[in-house]
């Protein structure tokens, strides 16, 4: 299925993104930060990644520039079967850009028409994250057909009290995941990593299947990915040892004081192990490690809503909020 370019006002144009354009692409996202009062900048390892690194084999993108000045990016992201990502951003006081983000919305959902095509089905999620003070882009997606469905926090903690955090309950292990001689990871491993944080998130909001494979290449996409930043801990469960929870951690870019941090992508506890202390004693790991590395922060996201209580226990251990985003979906079908 060919996608055609869009129609733009008078004075655009449009064009698929390459390397020289990530100098741009990070000025316009970081003025969309700013703009949206969210604190620290985008890491530009992540755009060139998303441009021309491994990120953007599973990306399709456009820019577009207003009298030959970059003002406009829109990124369709084939996350897995069902679902795709949809990122826009576009410079709200150029003449013309109500007009530019509802073409640039409309390719994008012609774009994930055809990859859901490639793939075999006949429908896709398309879900879009705007920051919750970007009013602009949110009238964007409310034209565009999409609709908000959650709130995110963006939370974040320091280190500095690691040594004085109490060891996991007895019976629970944390581990890393094995390696080879090599240092590659044991296959074994991953596969436990991803089927306990598949099955984990089952009775989630927005929960859906994501294959093994597409689960690695999301992740490896990201330059702060780290196969040391995975882990697992292990419970007793009436005398029988099992996989009942898992972290997966990624490095984030140095702050304003110069250091980096820890990010934690994933955490999820085994329905089968919870109120055994795992998700404190994984998260406690990440702290520890942290700190050993020399990082002075650790983030992650939670859901607003969190039918666990999630934000309350990661409140009581210590973080705060930094800024919030929204999910915001629309069905797309063939």
């Amino acid at each position: 299925m060919t996608v055609e370019t869009p129609e733009l006002p008078q004075g655009w144009s449009v064009r698929v993104p390459g390397g020289a354009d990530v100098p741009a692409l990070v000025a316009l996202s970081n003025e969309r930060r700013q703009a949206a009062r969210v604190p620290g900048g985008v890491d530009t390892e992540r755009v060139e990644s998303m441009v021309v690194g491994p990120a953007s084999w599973t990306r399709r993108q456009l820019v577009a520039e207003h009298d030959g000045e970059l003002s406009g990016w829109v990124v369709v992201h084939d996350r897995a079967a069902g679902r795709t990502g949809v990122d826009l951003v576009v410079r709200p006081d150029v003449p013309g850009a109500d007009e530019v983000a509802g073409a640039l919305l409309g390719w994008a959902a012609a774009t994930a028409r055809a990859v859901v095509a490639e793939r075999g089905l006949t429908t896709t999620q398309l879900d879009a994250s705007p920051y919750v003070a970007e009013q602009r882009l949110k009238q964007w997606l409310t034209a565009a057909g999409y609709r908000k469905t959650r709130t995110w926090l963006q939370m974040t903690r320091p280190v500095d009290d690691a040594a004085a955090l109490p060891p996991p309950r007895e019976g629970v292990v944390v581990r890393r995941v094995a390696t080879h001689d090599n240092g590659v990871p044991v296959a074994a491993d991953l596969q436990r990593v991803h089927r306990v944080l598949e099955e984990s998130f089952a009775d989630h909001f927005n929960s859906y299947r994501e294959s093994f494979p597409e689960f690695l290449q999301r992740l490896r996409e990201d330059p702060g990915h780290r196969w040391d930043h995975w882990w697992i801990a292990e419970v007793d469960v009436d005398g029988e040892t099992i996989t009942g929870g898992a972290l997966v951690a990624t490095v984030s870019q140095e702050d304003a004081t110069g250091s980096e941090g820890s990010y934690v992508d994933y955490i999820g506890v085994h329905r089968d192990a919870r109120g055994r202390g795992i998700a404190k004693a994984l998260l406690h790991t990440v702290i520890r490690d942290a700190h050993d590395l020399g990082r002075n922060r650790v983030g992650l996201e939670v859901d607003a809503d969190s039918p666990t209580g999630a934000d309350a226990l990661y409140r009581s251990m210590g973080w705060t909020t930094s800024y919030e985003t929204e999910s915001w979906h629309a069905e797309c079908r063939v």
